[in-house]
Formats: structure tokens, C-alpha cells, sequence
């Protein structure tokens, strides 16, 4: 080999490993990214989804799935819009305007059992969110307010983020657990966020709310507990999780794959309240004092049949479903459950 070519061969050899320690470094120095592991079975169908989701505590995973790159990490970037309550997230899968949605288990059963979306393949759930657990679904009153007990809200009016939900459903068990008459509660649709006001100004006389605006309507506006929605009958019942159509999940199975493995470590870091309690304050515009008071419900990593079974029971008796329904057919498991 002349001097010359062994020139040329060490230099080549220098370049390779030059590119090679770019590449590995991340482009000169930059944080290494993590392979999406969705090319493992090949890339996503959708590389870029919209999501429905409420500015309360329950949603928190996801919240921590994008912080922490687990979406990304899939081949995913993922578009939040905000939705009033899960009956409202249906018409966003059917239209389209939704890939996937957080919803309570209530509108997802109510409308499976109606067929609402039937031009879309029906309704399928793709991963747990979250399960009550105590002083985290309470139906709260004015401090000035002469309801003290939960025999006190008979005749009366209490918001709810909307009709024939969750909430409807554990107001209805807890208060008739509490010897009151259901029939005779008038309930008031209003989003999440305006219910302290409204409590306070006395459009309604009570309000069923959830976290992180329980502790903040009790810090700032004094607003009492008077009934636990999470006890009794409906303690530890499931309340919410991710759904999405049929047809999105038929034609998009490694983009719905990405999500469950990307969910599925969000709940398992939202346990967590150090890491919870500041993207509280980013997303649902409390704080941190406030952040730091929340009562957590739990984030389950797997869907349960033989749990969500539960609710509707619970639906059926109290007029929310008109028979009897198995849920096991909208349950898309991830790979390998």
C-alpha cells in the first residue's frame, strides 16, 4: 500500500468515528434521544393525535407523559383539547375532531349501550385513568350556607360538569345512601372551573366537584363538605379513562399501541405528588399552595373488566343503562394483556 493510500484509509477511518460519536451524542453534544420504540414493529399510522381531556387532577398522566417524553419516545405528539365532561368527548370521536378522549365510564357506557357511535365502529377503551378513593368527588356548599348535612341538599339545586355522568351517578348512590331522595335533587350543568362562583353567588346551592377545585373553593371561598360522593356504595368505584372509535383503532393499531405503552407509564408516575404538583399549577391554573393540599385519587395501569362491571350495575339501578351490559367487548387491551 502506497504512503498515499494510507493516508486516505486513516482519514476515512478518523471521519467514521467522528460521525459516529455525532450521532451518538445527539448531533454534537445535544441530549440523546431516545429511539421511538415504535419502530421496533414499524412507525405509527398517526404520527401526530389530538386528545380530549378537562383541566382536572384525574388527567394528570397525561400531563406527565408529555413532560417526560413518553409520547414522544413512541413516535407520538399529541394535541390537547379541552372538553366539558366525557358525554361532550363522544361527538368529538364520532366527528372526528378527536382521536382519543379522556371520559368518565358512565358516557362511555351510556353510549355504547345506544349505539351512538355506531358510524364510527362503536366506542373502545384503551386504558384505565382513574378510581375514587376518599374526599376526592365532594359535593360542596357555601360556609354561610344553611346546608350542613347531606339530608339538607332534598329539593335542592347542585351543579355537575354534565347530565348523565360520573358524577350524576355517585351523587344519586351517595345521597340516597344518605336517606335522600335522588328525584328530589335538581341538577345543574356548569363546567368544572365556574362552579366555586356559582356556589357563592347562589345560582345553585351546592356543587359536586372534583380536584384540584374542591381545595381551592375551600381555601379561598370557605366552601363546605357536605357529602362524600366516593363512600359508601361508590367507594373506591372506577370513575374515567381513555377511549377512542373503533374505526380510529382499526385503522390506526400501532398509533393506539403507542399510546397505551406511553399512558400506561403516566399512571404509574402520577402517584406521584412531587411530580403531580407542579404541572397542576401549569394546567389547571392553581397554586402551588393548593397543589399541594389536593386529595389524589389512584391512577390503575391496567383496564379491569371485573372493576368497570361495577359501574354499570350502579347504572343500571339507577336509570342510566336500560339492561343489563357486558363491557368486555369495548376493552382493547394492549399487546400482550
Amino acid at each position: 500500500m502506497t504512503r498515499r493510500v494510507r493516508r486516505m484509509a486513516v482519514r476515512g477511518i478518523a471521519l467514521a468515528t467522528l460521525l459516529a460519536t455525532v450521532a451518538s451524542c445527539g448531533l454534537l453534544g445535544g441530549k440523546e434521544e431516545p429511539a421511538p420504540a415504535a419502530d421496533a414493529n414499524g412507525k405509527v399510522e398517526k404520527a401526530k393525535i389530538t386528545l380530549g381531556v378537562l383541566p382536572i387532577l384525574d388527567v394528570a398522566s397525561v400531563h406527565v407523559a408529555i413532560k417526560k417524553g413518553y409520547f414522544a419516545a413512541e413516535g407520538l405528539e399529541v394535541e390537547l383539547k379541552k372538553i366539558q365532561g366525557g358525554a361532550q368527548a363522544i361527538p368529538g370521536l364520532i366527528n372526528k375532531e378527536l382521536d382519543m378522549t379522556f371520559g368518565n365510564w358512565v358516557s362511555f357506557f351510556a353510549a355504547q349501550s345506544k349505539d351512538a357511535a355506531k358510524a364510527v365502529d362503536g366506542i373502545k377503551l384503551i386504558a384505565d385513568g382513574y378510581q375514587a378513593k376518599p374526599d376526592m368527588f365532594l359535593i360542596l356548599a357555601g360556609g354561610d350556607s344553611a346546608i350542613k348535612s347531606p339530608q339538607d341538599l332534598a329539593g335542592k339545586t347542585i351543579a355537575i360538569n354534565t347530565f348523565k355522568n360520573i358524577a350524576e351517578l355517585t351523587a344519586k348512590a351517595s345521597l340516597e345512601a344518605a336517606n335522600v331522595d335522588p328525584k328530589s335533587v335538581t341538577f345543574k350543568e356548569m363546567p368544572f372551573p365556574d362552579m366555586q362562583a356559582a356556589v357563592q353567588n347562589k345560582t345553585v346551592d351546592a356543587a359536586f366537584m372534583v380536584e384540584p377545585f374542591i381545595t381551592r373553593a375551600q381555601r379561598a371561598a370557605g366552601q363546605i363538605k357536605v357529602l362524600d360522593a366516593a363512600a359508601g356504595p361508590t367507594d373506591n368505584i372506577p370513575i374515567a379513562g381513555f377511549a377512542t372509535s373503533g374505526l380510529f383503532a382499526k385503522e390506526n393499531p400501532k398509533t393506539v399501541a403507542a399510546f397505551q405503552r406511553s399512558i400506561a407509564k403516566g399512571q404509574a408516575d402520577a402517584a406521584d405528588r412531587p411530580t403531580v404538583e407542579p404541572l397542576l399549577v401549569e394546567y389547571a391554573g392553581v397554586d402551588k399552595e393548593t397543589a399541594a393540599l389536593v386529595h389524589f385519587g389512584a391512577f390503575p395501569t391496567t383496564l379491569d373488566p371485573t372493576r368497570l362491571q361495577r359501574v354499570t350495575e350502579l347504572m343500571q339501578r339507577y336509570g342510566l343503562l336500560d339492561k343489563p351490559m357486558d363491557v368486555k367487548p369495548m376493552l382493547l387491551q394492549p399487546s400482550g394483556s
